[in-house]
């Protein structure tokens, strides 16, 4: 099994960055394969909705989104963590996000517009860290990532979410923020 994390944060070594670290070295001492994704160390600028993945499933767009494609159709299993902007992820995510357009105009064109079918390609999680204790803090990104992973033909298992953290470092005080994350790293290679 295949595990990808995407991390969405632009500060580096920040909470997000640290659950995601525990849920990668879990799934890895689980016996899984992981790879990281540094969305802050990519240039990809966003959709342009110019249509042109329409007809081919392929974006038109050239700049370093290309390299991405090929690692996020390898996974069985993708775990996108940032912390919340404004009750979605940050900018730098959200455009590998958008770019998977020409993913799901692929999909489209191999599997046609008809009646849905099971998803084929695994499944995907979210970790979610907020500063606010906001009752709808996470809606935005757990709505994203559901059709984020549709879009890859991937099911959206859900995710670990923790409110009221902010300054860097600060979740290693939030009870047991970072057992979560290991248990989720393990659930995802036993397939729970």
């Amino acid at each position: 099994m295949k595990v990808l994390g995407i991390y969405g944060s632009p500060r580096k070594g920040g909470n997000s960055d640290l659950l995601l670290d525990a849920l990668l070295e879990a799934a890895k001492e689980a016996g899984a394969e992981t790879q990281a994704i540094y969305a802050r160390d990519y240039k990809i600028s966003g959709c342009r909705e110019c249509g042109g993945c329409d007809k081919t499933g392929k974006c038109v767009v050239k700049d370093e989104m290309q390299d991405l494609y090929p690692i996020l159709k390898e996974a069985d299993a993708i775990v996108t963590a940032g912390p919340i902007f404004f009750y979605n992820f940050p900018a730098q995510l959200k455009a590998i996000i958008d770019r998977t357009q020409a993913m799901w105009s692929d999909r489209l064109l191999k599997k046609g517009q008809g009646p849905s079918v099971p998803y084929e390609s695994g499944t995907g999680y979210a970790i979610g860290v907020g500063a606010t204790r906001g009752k709808n803090l996470f809606e935005g990104c757990e709505l994203t990532c559901k059709y984020f992973y549709d879009a890859m033909d991937m099911e959206y298992g859900g995710g670990i979410f923790f409110r009221r953290v902010e300054d860097k470092g600060a979740v290693l005080e939030h009870e047991d923020a970072m057992d979560q994350a290991r248990e989720l790293g393990r659930k995802i290679v036993k397939g729970e």
